[in-house]
């Protein structure tokens, strides 16, 4: 297991799970800041100001269904879903959900999960001057005769098409690159990864993979698109979100 240092919020009604995931969590190294065992006090708490880095959330709550906290939460907060029963998948992961536990959470489990939420905590910047101009991870795209900046964040992945590199951010953009490895070097830190000679991917856009033919991968994102991973690219991808 993986001492994390992460600071995650606990919602659990049932008493024995809520205190065996509680345990498991402490042993990984995380800090539980808070529990619920109902729903409607754990909304009322996430709409105040506080500072976590993950939401371990039962679906079956009273007063309040997780999959609504969920919804309202919606990419916000990395949210792990614990349950039961596995009915819900499909939908917990179209609402952005990180992970998707079944209970009994062993160990081994919870230690994936864990390390999805790593994978898409921001990059942290070492020995960085007080005075140092800040970066910005922006790039242009074309906007009829002139330019737009996009944010990096809000771009889920590139694909590259006769020599013209398109944005993926909410709809297709053309930017001003003509090779993905110019989109590489345009961000060196930011964790992008290739998955197919033709497609460079935001990892932390993706919110599901799911098997394809001659061990490549079909990749969910954020918006609901899919893209495929090459047979290369499928294992680099597992790799980086801790699968």
């Amino acid at each position: 297991m993986i001492a994390t240092g992460l600071r995650v919020v606990v919602a659990e009604d049932e008493a024995l799970s809520r205190k065996r995931l509680v345990r498991l969590l402490k042993e990984a190294g995380c800090t539980i800041v808070s529990f619920f065992t109902e729903g409607r006090g754990l909304m009322d708490w996430l709409q105040t100001d506080h500072s976590i880095d993950a939401l371990f959330l039962d679906i079956h709550m009273p007063n309040l269904d997780g999959m609504e906290i969920l919804k309202f939460v919606r990419g916000r907060i990395p949210v792990v879903l614990t349950t039961a029963f596995s009915e819900h998948a499909v939908e917990a992961f179209d609402a952005e959900a990180v992970d998707y536990l079944l209970k009994p959470i062993t160990a081994s489990r919870l230690d994936r999960a864990l390390r999805r939420i790593q994978a898409r905590r921001p990059q942290l910047v070492l020995s960085k001057p007080m005075d140092a101009t800040p970066v910005h991870h922006r790039y242009p795209v074309q906007a009829g005769t002139g330019v737009v900046l996009v944010d990096l964040a809000k771009t889920t992945h590139f694909e590259v098409e006769n020599e013209v590199v398109w944005a993926h951010a909410g709809t297709r953009l053309r930017t001003t690159w003509t090779s993905l490895a110019e989109v590489e070097n345009a961000f060196p830190g930011a964790g992008l990864l290739r998955i197919h000679r033709h497609l460079v991917v935001r990892p932390e856009a993706v919110i599901g993979l799911k098997p394809a033919a001659g061990g490549r991968a079909i990749v969910r994102l954020q918006g609901g698109a899919e893209i495929e991973a090459s047979r290369g690219g499928a294992p680099r991808l597992r790799e980086r979100l801790g699968l």
